[in-house]
């Protein structure tokens, strides 16, 4: 069986970090926290999202603060993410790895039901045999989505699998089902923080796809 690549969404084939630190700053101004800036959120940032804001706060966020921020987060990512494009080179590695023969499906902690036809509308849906958004609560981790995305594929073993993605947690998530990871500097986490899961960390899609293809052969 040849590599399978399970893409991540936000931070890594959309480029929308922006985006994200804008709705955060948004979301932190509904309870008075100051704005922060992307190379701040990139040294903060954790999952589970509740852990990222403690960080900031110096304690976790109340039931009613998280349900404000969170409603907040969404609204104003909703706005935002329209001026946001693809990572440069997604077109052309995607329909790369799909001519060679190779499957890819992408995962992502987006909501479900917004994720769809927001792919959908970039015009790379295509290429994936499988698109999958969270599904229940926002603000957790990805672990139990890859057993669940892993699982609807059928055929494919987790040894071969590779997780591209722009965090921790997409790291994370890979090992809790045996596959393996390659982290992308360009989203939510800096470098630091990536090496320190202690998998290959990248400046480039078209790094993590080489990488990626060795690691799995």
């Amino acid at each position: 069986m040849r590599t399978h690549l399970v893409w991540d969404w936000n931070g890594t084939l959309l480029d929308d970090i922006h985006a994200v630190v804008g709705a955060s700053n948004a979301a932190f101004a509904e309870i008075g926290l100051a704005p922060i800036t992307v190379e701040r959120y990139r040294e903060l940032y954790c999952i589970p999202i509740p852990r990222f804001y403690e960080r900031l706060m110096g304690r976790l966020p109340t039931d009613a603060e998280w349900l404000v921020m969170d409603a907040a987060f969404h609204r104003h990512y909703v706005e935002l993410r329209a001026a946001c494009g693809l990572t440069d080179g997604v077109e052309e590695i995607l329909t790369g790895w799909g001519a060679a023969g190779r499957s890819q499906s992408l995962l992502s902690m987006y909501g479900h039901d917004e994720l769809v036809p927001v792919v959908r509308g970039y015009g790379i849906e295509r290429h994936f045999v499988r698109v999958d958004g969270r599904t229940g609560p926002s603000g957790g981790t990805k672990a139990e989505h890859m057993v669940r995305h892993l699982a609807a594929l059928q055929d494919v073993d987790p040894a071969r699998v590779v997780v591209i993605g722009d965090a921790v947690d997409d790291a994370l998530a890979a090992a809790h089902v045996g596959a393996g990871a390659v982290l992308y500097t360009g989203g939510s986490h800096s470098r630091a923080v990536l090496e320190a899961a202690g998998v290959p960390v990248v400046d480039s899609l078209t790094d993590a796809v080489r990488i990626a293809e060795d690691m799995a052969a």
